[in-house]
């Protein structure tokens, strides 16, 4: 059997797998994608993503691109039996430098991805490519694959993805379990065309005589998705005459010009993996946690692994980390997938009752909230969706009890900043791709051994001072600082405030944009000791 050797192996080339291979792109690192099917699927599946997701993205690139086909700031609305709208989420800030809630298609999502990835010489998606077997050793891992001619061959590698979907087979290769529950009513899913309907919004109608869901999508597209209830007969439900009456219900005879791409029905599952590591096997996305789609937190949870892992992946291919770091996204990650599991499955509950008595409880309980600003607000900003936060991991909290107000463990803010030359740019451009030191006002080397700056610049760290915006002498002259730290303007003073509620001079932000630590700067030499002891050992 032919033998071949790589460094990693990502089995499934869906957008976590590919968004993973731009990061070993991006790293200098060799990788090779599996991906058993040849071709995109060609219609939309995943159609929300958030902000965190859209930052993973920019990190590798590839964000300005497949933007271009997404509908920014789209409101989520809740609607009751009557047709009222009685919550709505619409989210304005972007703390995180994007719009946390956007409408795509993922076909479309896929093929910039693919597209982009060929910039990477060192990085091969194999199309057709079939992973049967694998196995492993304190050292390497090894992939048996079937090629598109049915002939195998072999493949050695450090670490082995599983990015392989909900029927992973990665994760029943390594006999890892799911663990949840399925609920009980399946959803009929549909896609349209040519769709005129002018509802810019993505809708949830909770009516109790049969929830439904209509999400407006980009390029005159729609998504219809219907409760299927006891007693109803799956396959003839699913008939196109059965469905458009379905719809016509909704939009009257402005159906018969919709053109139906497809229709599926779905059991709906809340599971998560009980490990997401097993020595040489990582799992990503929906093979470590599979997420109703109430939330549209599917995707953005897998894409949230990719950026969790890939960086740790990379130090210690490149030799600037131990292997013992791996263990960290287990404690990093799965917590908060889990919780993002839990609050679908409470959205679902609430846009699926069917008891009339228990639907009008709901819906004057939101009415209520809608009354109360600061409840209002809560729903509207979205703030009921959990934002990750890591407790344990490659993060160094220094009090003993962990309070939710502290900074270290949450993800570090993006606005805009401006560079020497005058050009305004987000400030993960400034960041770069590895670990970045930042201090406001101050210059963050001044107080560092040079034995700490080694070993900080060994692992390409960047160094970073923030000043007030036209603090030079004038354009052409603006504050610098010494040759080895990279000045920036705080053009629109979101960086100074957030040093004001940090109460710290000084913040260490990781790779992924997480806040690993923040010190007063007499103690930075300390703290970076600290985290590099976290690294190395």
């Amino acid at each position: 059997m032919k033998q071949e050797h790589t460094e990693v192996v990502i089995v499934g080339g869906g957008p976590n797998g590919i968004a993973l291979a731009h990061y070993m792109g991006m790293y200098g690192v060799q990788a090779i994608v599996l991906e058993k099917n040849l071709d995109i699927l060609p219609y939309p599946r995943a159609v929300g993503m958030d902000d965190e997701a859209l930052r993973v993205l920019q990190t590798i690139g590839v964000a300005d691109e497949v933007v271009k086909d997404m509908i920014h700031n789209v409101p989520l609305r809740y609607y009751n039996a009557r047709g009222i709208c009685f919550a709505e989420v619409k989210p304005s800030v972007a703390d995180y430098g994007w719009p946390m809630r956007n409408i795509f298609m993922q076909q479309l999502l896929e093929k910039s991805m693919r597209e982009m990835l060929q910039h990477y010489s060192q990085i091969e998606l194999r199309s057709g490519h079939e992973m049967l077997d694998i196995t492993q050793s304190n050292e390497l891992a090894k992939v048996k694959v079937k090629d598109p001619d049915g002939k195998t061959y072999q493949i050695t590698a450090k670490y082995i993805i599983g990015a392989d979907g909900g029927r992973s087979c990665v994760r029943k290769n390594a006999g890892i379990q799911l663990e949840g529950l399925t609920h009980p009513h399946k959803w009929i899913v549909v896609d349209t065309a040519h769709d005129s309907l002018d509802a810019p919004y993505t809708a949830l109608h909770a009516d109790p005589n049969r929830p439904f869901v209509c999400i407006y999508l980009p390029y005159q597209q729609r998504r219809w998705e219907f409760m299927l209830f006891d007693g109803e007969d799956e396959e003839s439900m699913c008939k196109e005459d059965s469905i458009r009456q379905l719809i016509r219900n909704h939009i009257g005879d402005s159906v018969d010009e919709l053109e139906i791409i497809r229709i599926r029905a779905y059991t709906h599952n809340s599971r998560v993996a009980n490990r997401f590591i097993d020595g040489r096997i990582i799992l990503i996305g929906d093979a470590a946690h599979i997420t109703p789609p109430w939330a549209g937190q599917g995707l953005n949870s897998g894409i949230r692994d990719v950026g969790n892992v890939a960086w740790k992946l990379a130090a210690i291919l490149k030799g600037y980390a131990s292997e013992k770091i791996m263990d960290s996204y287990d404690d990093e990650r799965r917590t908060h997938a889990t919780e993002l599991v839990a609050l679908a499955d409470n959205m679902g509950m609430v846009l699926g009752l069917t008891n009339p008595l228990m639907a009008g409880v709901r819906d004057w309980l939101f009415q209520a909230f809608n009354n109360v600003d600061a409840l209002r607000s809560h729903l509207v900003e979205f703030k009921f969706k959990p934002k990750p936060f890591i407790h344990k991991g490659l993060v160094y909290h220094p009090r003993p009890h962990i309070k939710e107000s502290d900074v270290v463990g949450k993800i570090f803010i993006q606005p805009y900043v401006e560079d020497l030359q005058a050009n305004k740019v987000k400030f993960d451009e400034i960041l770069g791709q590895w670990y970045a030191v930042i201090a406001f006002r101050k210059d963050p080397l001044q107080h560092l051994s040079e034995q700490t700056r080694e070993f900080w610049q060994s692992r390409e760290t960047r160094f970073i001072q923030i000043n007030r915006a036209k603090s030079g002498l004038n354009r052409k002259q603006p504050l610098n600082a010494s040759e080895q730290v990279i000045c920036v303007e705080d053009v629109e003073r979101k960086l100074e405030d957030w040093f004001d509620l940090a109460r710290d001079e000084v913040v260490i932000v990781r790779p992924d944009r997480f806040i690993a630590a923040t010190c007063a700067l007499e103690k930075l030499e300390e703290t970076l000791e600290k985290l590099a002891c976290q690294l190395i050992n």
